[in-house]
């Protein structure tokens, strides 16, 4: 009987210890199977959010170039040329007031005021009575503290009293009623340069008048070939005519 007991007692433990390793088993195998299903199943998907529609910008304009303005127009203007330097003669004082007034309304942006229009005139007196002149405005600013010429316009005026034809009006009449302006052996070209100072001078504008003058003046050559001209001669009423 105790052998019985002690064999029933072994198979009895031997059927606990199965039981356990089987238990242990399905339990293993449950939690293989529901790792399985979550990989084959997979995570449930996140919702989709609505992305705004990508909008592409337009490449920037440019600005229109601007118009240059008239600085920049002057910026470019060519180099104005000096005028000569002035030594007092009368004959050329005309000549060269004109140039130093042309050169003031070219380039009006290089002068502040009249006193540097006046001191940029007066440094183109380098000799003779011009160059004396100019020294006795700057002696009598020494003397008073003040330039005794204030604005252009007067510098013109004193300029012209200094170093303009005294009588050039009755100079050129008196030569227009005379001989020495005829042509002689000058050129045609220039025979009418002197012929047109002449009568500007005189103040000469009746078109019958020059015309007269002019012919009277050339060469007798050449009043003939005119005096002979079968058709196509100028008018004795229209200068212009005769003078091209």
């Amino acid at each position: 009987m105790g052998y019985l007991q002690h064999h029933l007692q072994e198979l009895t433990e031997c059927q606990n210890a199965s039981e356990h390793v089987i238990n242990n088993t399905l339990a293993g195998l449950t939690a293989q199977i529901q790792q399985l299903t979550q990989l084959m199943t997979g995570p449930a998907p996140a919702p989709t959010v609505a992305l705004p529609p990508v909008t592409t910008s337009p490449p920037p304009v440019n600005p229109p170039s601007p118009v240059p303005s008239a600085l920049t127009k002057q910026q470019t203007r060519p180099k104005l040329p000096s005028p000569p330097d002035f030594s007092s003669e009368r004959t050329s004082g005309r000549a060269f007031l004109n140039s130093c007034t042309l050169y003031l309304r070219l380039a009006p942006e290089q002068f502040s005021c009249d006193e540097e229009k006046i001191f940029w005139t007066l440094a183109f007196f380098k000799d003779g009575r011009a160059a004396r002149w100019s020294e006795n405005l700057f002696c009598q600013e020494v003397d008073t503290g003040v330039f005794p010429i204030q604005s252009w316009a007067d510098f013109e005026q004193q300029f012209q009293s200094q170093f303009f034809l005294v009588n050039a009006e009755a100079d050129a009449v008196n030569a227009l009623e005379g001989s020495a302006y005829y042509q002689g052996n000058r050129t045609v070209d220039d025979y009418l340069d002197s012929f047109l100072t002449l009568v500007f001078d005189a103040g000469y504008t009746d078109p019958q008048t020059l015309v007269v003058k002019f012919r009277r003046g050339l060469r007798m050559n050449i009043q003939g070939q005119i005096a002979t001209m079968p058709f196509g001669r100028p008018a004795d009423t229209d200068p212009e005519a005769w003078y091209v």
